[in-house]
């Protein structure tokens, strides 16, 4: 199925099929390489959206799986009953859960800022509402849309799948963009650290709260719609996230996007490694240990190891 994506879809898959076969020919372990980057793929994106509203703004989203779910029904209703072509689909799933998160923010989460276990429950409960709501409007699944590009020639893996993974490094590095080259960003980030020195010089802090929640929600959103082609479509679809999303945050540390980066990567190849050998539930119990582990010998996570590397390396320089 090429559902909106003309001729690409066709030579995408014997694009990859060519560049796995290369790397096969000279002894590549090419379907471990499948899984990890996978893995690492659903972790990045898993957790991105959790970066911003967890990492940035404090706090916890528990309905961050159900904010996921949300842009994978937008996306497969927006195919299956409205027609749209799957990439205009997938920017309404994410524009739908952005506009969705700032009338959240701007209602609720607006009064439970520095409030960690509020925010927990309340979002907690957000998430109920959301997943039976969803149950009760459009029953227990969606047809699903199907997966576009097809099979990667010479293996039976999805060439879909695969690029997921260079989705999850564009997404990464436009928040990057967003976050730290704008002045968007700077005003963003300054009203999270001091809102009051920020409100002071002229920052519209309630506009910034806002449209930065708006962004975490509407990048939770794209994950569930980049996923919609090829997950199951239920209302309890985002708790397969949630988790990943969680320890993925925790792992990386203070420095939310680079800390999402490397813990993606680590957490993600670990998680191939073992789900390959001995299954996917001791691939699922081996992240977690690896993630109690980092935390415990690093507290400040895998940036703060980042960080102290690289100021030794300054000194020595």
């Amino acid at each position: 199925m090429t559902s909106g994506f003309g001729a690409t879809g066709l030579l995408t898959p014997l694009i990859i099929g060519d560049v796995l076969g290369a790397l096969d020919s000279i002894g590549v372990p090419v379907v471990q390489l499948l899984q990890m980057a996978d893995s690492i793929a659903f972790i990045t994106l898993a957790a991105i959206g959790l970066t911003v509203i967890f990492g940035m703004m404090g706090v916890i989203n528990l309905a961050h799986g159900e904010f996921i779910m949300m842009g994978a029904y937008i996306t497969t209703l927006s195919v299956n009953v409205v027609g749209l072509p799957l990439p205009v689909a997938m920017v309404l799933g994410a524009l739908g859960t952005a506009a969705f998160g700032a009338i959240i923010e701007r209602t609720i989460v607006r009064r439970l800022y520095g409030r960690l276990l509020d925010s927990m429950i309340v979002t907690f409960g957000l998430g109920l509402i959301l997943t039976q709501g969803t149950r009760i409007i459009f029953g227990n699944s969606l047809q699903s849309i199907g997966t576009p590009f097809g099979e990667v020639p010479g293996y039976t893996y999805s060439a879909y799948r695969v690029l997921l993974l260079f989705a999850a490094i564009a997404v990464l590095g436009g928040a990057y963009l967003v976050f730290t080259r704008t002045e968007f960003g700077i005003q963003a980030r300054a009203t999270i650290q001091d809102a009051e020195t920020a409100r002071a010089m002229g920052v519209d802090t309630d506009r910034m709260y806002t449209v930065t929640f708006a962004i975490g929600s509407g990048l939770a959103g794209l994950t569930g719609a980049l996923y919609a082609p090829s997950a199951t479509i239920v209302p309890g679809m985002g708790q397969s996230f949630l988790v990943e999303s969680f320890v993925t945050v925790v792992t990386g540390g203070s420095t939310v996007l680079l800390g999402t980066t490397l813990a993606g990567g680590v957490l993600g190849t670990i998680d191939a490694i073992f789900s390959n050998l001995y299954g996917n539930f001791i691939g699922q119990i081996a992240l977690l240990l690896t993630a109690i582990i980092v935390i415990r010998l690093l507290p400040d996570g895998l940036t703060g190891l980042a960080h102290t590397v690289r100021d030794k390396l300054g000194e020595r320089q």
